[in-house]
């Protein structure tokens, strides 16, 4: 039996995907699992031992082009005994259609009648969590999910962990305080520098090293990071964000003695590697999207005003992350991790 995912768009999405891939394998011990996601979903899927192979995307986030998706459907034809689509977009039922996959299962939007066949009904009470929803789609319409609920685990090759290491000229003689200050869906999610900055100096003075970690586009907010930290103490921050492919970057955090960051999909990688965790929410919820692992502090305020899950604070101040001042931070990091040495 073989079954094609259509994958999710964002890194942490696909890494709780893992759930969904682990429960079609404890039904179908036998079944094949195929991802079409987007390229850069490939390290992630590289990692996950239920995957048998990712299939890039051609097509950019968002883009329709009808007759790309059905030149992709037609090649696909014959291979697969079901289609599982996690995202809720009428475009992303295509391919599958094209393909002419017997079974085709999704949750009902953007009208897609006719082109799913096993067309589900969410009820979101039952199903609260993103990955009961993602979990869900394996099972019988409106079953009761088997619990213990699986938990995302990433592989980590040796060889390609050292190769990472060795590319940035990094050493793991300290404990490595790893650091994700960034977050695509936006400032809401942003725990400010500051914060950052003197959770760095305390580690560091503790003696630990720091690794930031992020995308391009989170090269300048970890810059700023970094200089705030005196000389003496900056040399030990390494600002690894748009340095390094996703590939590595989950290599690298594999070998972190402890991560703090938002919500993002980095998080979702650190949980995925059971690193302990500190995981700091501002605008959304750890009710809907929490991090899967065994050593996790979420810290959050809770205010009134929050969870809005607004990309921007419709107030302008943020405070749901601006007031989280760092030392419940590094309380949450000292009851995960002792730190080496005594901070004076």
């Amino acid at each position: 039996m073989n079954i094609l995912i259509i994958g999710p768009s964002w890194v942490g999405d696909m890494v709780m995907a893992q759930t969904l891939f682990h429960c079609l394998k404890q039904q179908h011990p036998d079944c094949q699992i195929d991802v079409l996601a987007p390229a850069w979903s490939e390290p992630l899927l590289a990692r996950m031992p239920e995957v048998r192979k990712a299939i890039s995307m051609p097509l950019g986030h968002g883009a329709l082009d009808i007759g790309a998706r059905r030149r992709l459907g037609q090649s696909l034809r014959g291979e697969y005994a079901q289609a599982i689509l996690l995202p809720n977009s009428l475009k992303s039922a295509l391919t599958p259609f094209f393909a002419n996959i017997p079974k085709r299962t999704g949750w009902r939007g953007e009208m897609r009648y006719g082109l799913l066949n096993d067309v589900r009904v969410l009820d979101k009470q039952q199903y609260p969590l993103m990955i009961e929803r993602f979990m869900a789609l394996a099972y019988a319409p409106g079953a009761e999910l088997p619990k213990p609920y699986p938990q995302p685990r990433l592989q980590i090759d040796n060889t390609s962990r050292d190769a990472a290491l060795q590319a940035f000229g990094l050493s793991t003689d300290r404990p490595v305080l790893a650091l994700c200050p960034g977050a695509e869906f936006g400032e809401a999610k942003r725990w400010p520098a500051e914060h950052y900055a003197k959770v760095a100096e305390l580690k560091i003075r503790a003696g630990w090293q720091v690794w930031l970690f992020g995308s391009a586009n989170d090269r300048a907010g970890g810059e700023d990071i970094r200089q705030r930290l005196i000389p003496g103490l900056r040399e030990e921050c390494v600002n690894l964000s748009g340095q390094t492919s996703l590939a590595q970057a989950v290599d690298l955090l594999s070998v972190a003695s402890a991560v703090v960051s938002n919500d993002s999909g980095l998080m979702h990688v650190a949980a995925a590697l059971n690193r302990p965790l500190v995981a700091v929410y501002g605008s959304t919820s750890d009710q809907f999207t929490p991090p899967l692992a065994d050593q996790v502090e979420v810290v959050r305020l809770g205010l009134e005003c929050s969870p809005c899950f607004e990309r921007t604070c419709r107030f302008g101040h943020y405070n749901c992350l601006r007031e989280l001042k760092p030392r419940p931070v590094v309380e949450a990091l000292q009851r995960l991790v002792a730190d080496p040495v005594s901070v004076e």
